[in-house]
Parts: C-alpha cells; structure tokens; sequence
C-alpha cells in the first residue's frame, strides 16, 4: 500500500525531529546550522513544507546521520 503524500510528509518530519532531538539539538540550532529561519525548520517536522535533495543533505549532515534515516518508518 502507497503512502499519500500528507501522510509522508508527516512522517518524514516527525523522523527529523525525532533524531534531532536525540541529537540534543533544538530547532534554533538548527536553523543556524541549515542557515534558514526556525520557524522553517518547525515546518520541516510539521511536514507543511516541500524540502528539496539539498536540504535533507544539508539536515543530514548538520545531525551526522545517513538521508535515509529520514525515510526509515512503518506505513
């Protein structure tokens, strides 16, 4: 069964904030890390926003973990 894009979306973000806080990293953090706004981060893990290959890079990088992390949920 395929996931509607909401739904991923959803879950993508949820993932990111997850291991950011894992990380112990707060979204002002990093905001200023991604050079962007918090408030874009927020939308990030709201899954309100559409980020690019880039940003998910740069997100990656910024909490050393693999961009396919972000992808590792159950449907």
């Amino acid at each position: 069964m395929f996931m509607k894009y909401n739904e991923l979306a959803k879950n993508f973000g949820f993932q990111i904030k997850m291991m950011r806080m894992k990380k112990g990293v707060t979204q002002a953090q990093l905001a200023e890390l991604l050079n962007c706004q918090e408030n874009y981060v927020s939308c990030i893990e709201t899954g309100k926003v559409n980020v690019t290959l880039k940003t998910i890079n740069k997100i990656a990088n910024s909490l050393g973990v693999k961009e396919l992390k972000f992808f590792d949920f159950e449907d």
